[in-house]
């Protein structure tokens, strides 16, 4: 058995790698801060890091017969979890959009394919980027209880972060319910890589909460026109993304005004 019987029917995913877990069989606890002086474990071991053939010191039951007495990261464990259900339904929503009605649309980067990024909570509601082989979005949806399936698809919302004001659009789909976009990048043609699209998610929503580049947005035109001519060298030079963009390209990408079409 790779899980335990106790709590949660043995799934490992469903506790932190603070918890401290009790024997069922004698009660005796194992506290990752105290590790396990009679099997050489090292103080700082999470139980789920244990061998798979460690049992429990004093009466030698399994580790699978172990049971949570306490998880001090149990809510971090939960929204983890909650972020990673949002994340793969987002995507699979959007894979379905490709391969139903985007795969043959000429403008489409083919070395690309849909994933969401870096989604957390800001201010109780799922927050991220999501990829794909036609646009690339910071998407904001719903928080848990709050329904947005009665948004006016193609409202448009002015919503404030610690870098300035962004400009997001409002849609509602079947499978994904409501949700507000803000257009990063689209096309996609820029993108060499996976990889550099994903590099570039993570730095917009780096970037997104700097209050240091709040006075460059504020100046829409003159960088709107520095994000194109970095995204666009002269030929004579080799066209790449940076793997780090600059924190000018990145930010500014919020800015934006052409939503990338959903292909609804």
């Amino acid at each position: 058995m790779s899980g335990f019987e106790g709590s949660f029917l043995g799934a490992m995913d469903k506790i932190s790698r603070a918890a401290i877990m009790e024997c069922k069989i004698c009660w005796t606890p194992y506290d990752p801060a105290d590790g396990d002086d009679y099997r050489q474990i090292e103080p700082g071991t999470a139980f789920i890091d244990l061998p798979h053939d460690w049992s429990c010191p004093n009466c030698s039951a399994p580790k699978e017969q172990f049971m949570v007495l306490e998880d001090p990261g149990a809510e971090s464990v939960k929204d983890a979890n909650d972020m990673a259900a949002v994340s793969a339904a987002l995507e699979a929503d959007f894979r379905e959009i490709w391969h139903a009605k985007m795969r043959d649309v000429p403008l489409v980067n083919k070395v690309l394919h849909v994933q969401a990024v870096g989604f957390h909570r800001y201010e109780g509601r799922p927050l991220g980027v999501l990829i794909t082989p036609w646009f690339m979005n910071l998407f904001l949806l719903p928080a848990e209880g709050e329904d947005w399936s009665t948004l006016t698809v193609g409202a448009k919302e002015t919503i404030a972060f610690p870098s300035g004001n962004y400009e997001f659009i409002h849609n509602v789909r079947e499978q994904s319910g409501g949700y507000k976009a803000c257009s990063l990048f689209s096309p996609m043609g820029d993108f060499n890589t996976q990889a550099q699209a994903v590099d570039v998610a993570r730095a917009v929503l780096t970037e997104l909460f700097k209050e240091e580049n709040r006075a460059e947005t504020d100046r829409r035109e003159d960088i709107r026109a520095a994000r194109e001519a970095e995204l666009n060298p002269p030929e004579a030079e080799e066209p790449e993304i940076d793997m780090v963009p600059s924190r000018r390209k990145v930010i500014t990408a919020g800015l934006a005004t052409d939503m990338a079409t959903e292909a609804e």
